[in-house]
């Protein structure tokens, strides 16, 4: 089993920066690829930013492209999020999750991969 706590979020304004963190335990997170996903009130649950387990592959959601990071820090069991340039569309619960070393990394942009989620943190930009 593994645990996912994120932190980080809070309320900021647009053009700010956040960064997101995501503290594992249970289990060593070098062996998982691990994604952030995002869901804002009405909407599904949607795709962020995925990263490998050894930090050296990541995809990204146009949306977030150029102005989101995501990296991870083995050592730590930790991954982060990155937020820069934010917008208010960018108002969200964050939700971290993991995936198992095993997964097809073309399908890490879709909820169903992934094994083990947070709780979620509360992202909220002001125009």
């Amino acid at each position: 089993q593994v645990q996912l706590v994120e932190s980080g979020g809070g309320l900021v304004q647009a053009g700010g920066s956040l960064r997101l963190s995501c503290a594992a335990s249970g289990r060593t997170l070098s062996s998982y690829h691990m994604g952030w996903f995002r869901q804002a009130p009405g909407k599904e649950r949607e795709f962020v930013a995925v990263v490998n387990w050894s930090g050296g592959r990541t995809v990204y959601a146009d949306s977030v492209k150029g102005r989101f990071t995501i990296s991870r820090d083995n050592a730590k069991n930790t991954v982060y999020l990155q937020m820069n340039s934010l917008k208010p569309e960018d108002t969200a619960v964050y939700y971290c999750a993991a995936a198992g070393g095993g997964s097809r990394w073309s399908y890490l942009t879709q909820p169903h991969e992934y094994n083990y989620w947070g709780q979620g943190t509360q992202v909220t930009v002001s125009s």
